[in-house]
């Protein structure tokens, strides 16, 4: 198959829900790791199509919804100071933090601008160097090596204006917080196809060994996800834990040789705190000691901020897959994609912000062994 249409096929949807539902014979609950697939599972509607016995959990594979509330602040605070030229994603500017955004910064005066690459904030300060200039750098594994990219480039061109605010994390690590969360139901998971296309699967057979679940690497069109969820529950019928991969056409074993090493030069493995869950160890990259001037955090001294979730918003239940968005009181009353609580509710990958937009409104009625609010402990 060539073209995106072929990923949309009707027919070949409904031979793959065919198979699934004669393969499942028990009830099984999966976990999509990546944010852009829980908002094509339910855009397409494919949760709803499935067998009973086959239930989706959305995972925290959202990069905007894990940056800490104190690594926002920390970017509002930085943002908010003369001389500075703030670059982020789009979707980062409505992300709340204690009080503000990035839009209320940019409406205050601040200098926030949306840049669609690093190598953009890159070239604004070569074009300004009078100004600092800022890059928000967040995400996993798959914005990793243009983040690298860009300091590598920074040095290479005597660029001291430049920094990064780093707030990188690791999937492998916050799938082993979840699997040892005491409320865990989790017994397989369709791996993040974009971060397996940078690092390859090497880190995942023993992740499924260790935790008897399989792992099924998956694209992020409805045929793919179909397919990783046949794979999976083929496993899970089977008595199996291996690691997949289901996306061919973009992820090999080894991943993108290139773009690690230049991820492992720049960057070092350290722990990290995911908003609304908790700090992970081994599970974020900062900068090395040899590329520390480009840390924006040192260089503008705001590493002190310490912050406190809002009591009513539940986003972390909802990045550990415990509830479903709609099962939050504070969903599509207090907290809207104009009011939002949390950044689940206005990030373009979040579990709030697809059932917010594709109105999926009303609660579900939760399975057995579904774990209550009281039930719920923090991943770290």
């Amino acid at each position: 198959m060539k073209y995106i249409d072929e990923f949309n096929d009707p027919e070949l949807a409904r031979r793959l829900l065919d198979e699934i539902r004669a393969t499942a014979t028990r009830p099984w609950a999966l976990m999509e790791v990546c944010g852009g697939q829980t908002h094509s599972i339910i855009r397409h509607g494919i949760d709803q199509l499935l067998p009973e016995q086959v239930e989706l959990i959305h995972g925290p594979g959202c990069p905007v919804c894990v940056t800490p509330l104190e690594v926002i602040d920390k970017a509002l605070e930085i943002a908010s100071r003369p001389g500075v030229i703030f670059c982020s994603f789009g979707d980062m500017l409505r992300v709340p933090g204690t009080g503000r955004d990035l839009f209320r910064v940019k409406g205050e005066g601040g200098d926030v601008r949306v840049v669609y690459s690093p190598l953009d904030a890159l070239e604004l300060a070569r074009r300004h160097p009078d100004r600092e200039v800022v890059f928000f750098a967040i995400g996993f594994e798959t914005t990793a090596p243009a983040n690298a990219m860009a300091v590598h480039q920074a040095r290479r061109l005597g660029l001291s204006n430049f920094s990064l605010l780093v707030s990188h994390v690791r999937v492998p690590p916050a799938v082993e917080a979840i699997m040892t969360a005491p409320a865990c139901r989790v017994q397989g998971f369709l791996a993040a196809g974009h971060v397996c296309s940078v690092m390859g699967t090497a880190e995942y057979p023993e992740l499924a060994e260790r935790f008897g679940v399989p792992m099924v690497v998956t694209g992020f069109e409805p045929l793919d996800i179909l397919e990783g969820i046949r794979r999976a529950v083929r496993q899970l019928e089977r008595g199996e834990h291996r690691v997949e991969n289901a996306y061919p056409r973009a992820v090999r074993e080894e991943g993108n040789p290139a773009a690690v090493r230049m991820i492992e030069e720049v960057f070092e493995v350290t722990d990290r705190s995911w908003r609304g869950i908790g700090r992970i160890p081994a599970s974020g990259w900062r900068l090395r000691d040899a590329f520390r001037a480009y840390d924006a955090e040192h260089r503008f001294d705001v590493t002190g901020i310490r912050t406190e979730e809002p009591a009513e918003c539940r986003s972390g239940e909802v990045l550990q897959g415990l509830i479903k968005p709609t099962e939050c009181a504070a969903f599509g009353t207090t907290c809207t994609p104009r009011t939002p609580l949390g950044a689940t509710m206005v990030s373009s990958e979040g579990a709030c912000a697809a059932y917010y937009l594709y109105r999926r409104m009303n609660a579900p009625t939760p399975p057995a062994g579904r774990a209550t609010q009281e039930g719920v402990a923090p991943v770290a």
